[in-house]
């Protein structure tokens, strides 16, 4: 009897233990399917830390508040090649039908504008480009012209509004590239020519500070050295004008295409009567 009630026990316990594993697998599957779901549901990092790694249809990526450009994507290339182009085709048109000093202020503009939208890779890639085409178009000797100073001066010029540059530094660092170019371009013209431009401004200048000197009641001649300043300095007053009138019209326009550059004195946008 006990041994028959001990085999009777045991094929029991035999018969019961299917249920208990299928039970137990069905509760292993379930638990693993939840971790699973679980684990899809759960976000792999910040909202914060993910947003400068996406990129947008423009192909730029962000990063800690900064626009990184990626240099193969064809969009950087046909703005840069667009920009260079306007650029190019400023230059040319002032050159054979000059209405003054209206087109040169947008010399420099175009590679500014490069360099707030892409970088300074673009800017720089742009001012050279441009350089050739003019070269191509003008010859070497003009394209020089261009790339010294207003080439370097667009470049400049995105370089420092795009790190928010107050406008008496930036228009400063602008009139500097202005004189350095103007005496590059008499240096040249004058190579070029077989002339000396230098000698022609003093007589010119000369002549104009005598005519003062008799209007002002000046007895004296006026001496090598006051011309040579007097020369230096309507070179810079000039510039300095023209740089500011550059970023007036970059700042009027600029704003428009969506790249803003650093505001003005608060006397220039009452000036201007600008919000």
């Amino acid at each position: 009897m006990t041994d028959s009630s001990e085999d009777n026990a045991s094929d029991r316990a035999g018969s019961s233990d299917p249920a208990k594993v299928g039970k137990d697998e069905i509760a292993s599957e379930e638990a693993s399917w939840l971790a699973a779901e679980a684990e899809l549901e759960t976000p792999t990092g910040k909202s914060g830390d993910q947003e400068p790694s996406q990129k947008d249809t423009a192909g730029q990526r962000y990063h800690a508040g900064q626009r990184i450009v990626d240099p193969t994507v064809p969009l950087m290339m046909v703005e840069t090649a667009f920009l260079a182009s306007a650029a190019s085709l400023v230059f040319l048109v002032n050159y054979y039908f000059p209405i003054g000093p209206l087109l040169r202020l947008f010399f420099s503009i175009p590679i500014a504008l490069t360099y707030l939208r892409w970088g300074s890779r673009a800017a720089w890639m742009g001012a050279l480009v441009s350089g050739l085409l003019l070269s191509v178009l003008m010859g070497p000797a003009r394209s020089i012209l261009f790339v010294m100073p207003y080439g370097l001066m667009g470049v400049a010029f995105g370089v420092l509004w795009r790190r928010g540059a107050q406008w008496s530094f930036s228009i400063g660092i602008g009139s500097i590239l202005g004189s350095l170019g103007f005496f590059f371009r008499i240096w040249l013209v004058s190579l070029l020519l077989g002339d000396d431009l230098w000698l022609y401004a003093t007589t010119q200048t000369t002549d104009l500070l005598e005519w003062l000197f008799i209007k002002l009641g000046f007895l004296s001649q006026p001496s090598l050295e006051l011309v040579q300043a007097a020369i230096v300095a309507m070179i810079v007053l000039n510039n300095i004008v023209y740089v500011f009138v550059v970023h007036l019209v970059a700042w009027l326009l600029l704003d428009r295409l969506g790249n803003p550059i650093p505001r003005p004195p608060k006397w220039v946008q009452v000036l201007m009567d600008y919000e």
